[in-house]
């Protein structure tokens, strides 16, 4: 299978330049002060000071400083809208809605979408609606990712149309402010779903038996461990028709495509992780797409930031087991390997899944597993970033994780500004780490996805269901906003329990 030629070092070096606007570098300086003080006045035990000192390099407690800039309108509508997530059967009975076609498909239905998840979590419904938001942010000292919210094509034509959106997505990235946006794409978008799904069962199956021949594979890092969810392929899958082979070699060309535009602009490419039964092959596009293009970024070059970035789910029991061995390989071939680390956002379909075949689910047994796995896998990629052989965006909204992950890179002296290190959450989600990490002078990105409504729904899902409930991610966000509008001071102590 053919792979798009090797980019030059120019195309890679486009980064290298870009910086945190002034505004965010003052504020990093102003929070290393504040974080001083609050140190040398507090006598406490050795692990005392140590979380003390944690929760001081992310500043939470001034919320007039925190959101600083940000209209009193705004912060009262996202308060509105998180606080409404909260609440578990308003949440089922919207999530069912949408689901329903009836609903989803009418124009009254796409209207109270617009007007509620929709606004909250989305840049808008065209490119140019993003870049606007994008510019927004930048200004503020925050980065973009814009993402074209398309997904599960059926066929090949919906595949061109989908890369096409991509490739606008990238001109529309090259337009913007040097450094503020990368683009996100899905493999589920370029690739027919049956041959994804087809594909990822051969390579489980040449997984358990390596004498396996898989003609159409090419060259790529490891995919799949011993740990791997394996059983999801009981018995040895049919091989590619030659029709079939043809549609990968196409999917691979658009890939390669966007990938090749992303080169010529210096724009990093995010691949995301989806669901297990086509995580293989997604995993086989990302990383052949890897090594045509992160070539040059090897260990010492500091200075550049590989183009394709693949994507760990924390969440998944096989994460660390494959990281370290895709690591090992890259580093062995001296490429710079990109990676973006999720806790994971299809729990609800793997569980489903998983229970339906009768076989142990492939996501750890607890969320302290989760956690415990996503801060062991930053943290051996942070130990990467300054070794100069990978680079990661820690994409979170625990904030327990990005205390520890800024905490552990200012350990390793990675410097804050360091585009290799980035972090990132979602639109709508988690801005009081976003804030902190930018104040503290962090490279930090909001994931934005835009497109039509009833294109982005299956995102919205996953974003309700993710924030359902009194116990979810945004309750540490509606706990600060309500501090910042109603004017309660926050002291060091009632910060970490909240943060507990």
């Amino acid at each position: 299978m053919a792979i798009a030629s090797r980019v030059t070092k120019r195309a890679l070096s486009t980064f290298a330049a870009a910086k945190l606007p002034e505004e965010a570098v003052a504020a990093a300086a102003a929070g290393e002060a504040i974080a001083a003080t609050t140190a040398a006045a507090v006598p406490l035990a050795s692990s005392e000071r140590t979380a003390i000192a944690r929760a001081a390099l992310l500043q939470f407690e001034d919320t007039g400083r925190l959101f600083a800039g940000e209209p009193t309108s705004a912060l009262l509508r996202t308060l509105a809208a998180l606080q409404a997530l909260s609440v578990g059967p308003l949440v089922d009975a919207a999530t069912a809605a949408l689901r329903s076609p009836a609903v989803a498909g009418s124009a009254l239905g796409r209207a109270a979408a617009r007007a509620t998840a929709y606004r909250h979590f989305c840049a808008g419904e065209t490119a140019d609606e993003a870049a606007a938001v994008v510019r927004r942010l930048w200004r503020g000292g925050m980065g973009g990712i814009l993402d074209y919210g398309i997904e599960d094509a059926e066929d090949g034509d919906a595949c061109d149309r989908n890369a096409a959106g991509f490739i606008s997505a990238v001109d529309v990235a090259a337009a913007l402010p040097p450094g503020s946006a990368s683009v996100c794409i899905k493999i589920t978008a370029l690739c027919p779903i049956a041959l994804l799904e087809k594909t990822s069962d051969l390579l489980r199956w040449q997984k358990k038996h390596p004498s396996f021949n898989l003609p159409w594979k090419t060259h790529s890092f490891p995919i799949l461990s011993d740990s791997s969810p394996l059983h999801l392929t009981p018995s040895e899958p049919p091989a590619l028709t030659s029709e079939e082979e043809t549609e990968l070699q196409l999917a691979h060309e658009r890939l390669l495509a966007v990938c090749a535009r992303c080169a010529e602009h210096g724009i990093p490419l995010l691949v995301d992780a989806e669901y297990a039964t086509v995580q293989p092959a997604i995993d086989y596009f990302t990383f052949v797409g890897a090594l045509a293009f992160n070539d040059g970024a090897g260990a010492g070059d500091c200075e550049q930031r590989p183009i394709v970035h693949g994507t760990i789910q924390a969440y998944l029991r096989d994460a660390r087991d494959r990281l370290e061995a895709m690591v090992r390989s890259a580093e062995r071939e001296r490429v710079r390997l990109g990676l973006k680390v999720v806790r994971g956002a299809y729990l609800a379909r793997e569980t489903r899944l998983a229970a339906t075949l009768g076989v142990p689910s492939p996501i750890h047994g607890s969320i302290q597993e989760t956690h415990d796995c996503y801060n062991g896998c930053a943290g051996f990629l942070l130990d990467r970033v300054r070794r100069g052989t990978a680079s990661v965006m820690l994409a979170t909204h625990n904030v327990e994780s990005g205390k520890l992950a800024a905490a552990r890179a200012q350990e390793l002296g990675i410097p804050r500004g360091d585009r290799n290190l980035q972090f990132a959450q979602l639109m709508g989600m988690a801005d009081g780490l976003s804030l902190s990490l930018r104040n503290a002078g962090f490279q930090v990105s909001k994931y934005l996805p835009y497109g039509p409504v009833e294109q982005i729904i299956p995102y919205l899902i996953r974003r309700a269901e993710e924030n359902r409930g009194l116990l979810s991610a945004s309750s540490f966000d509606r706990h600060l906003l309500r501090y910042v509008l109603y004017g309660r001071p926050i002291t060091p102590s009632g910060m970490l329990q909240l943060m507990v």
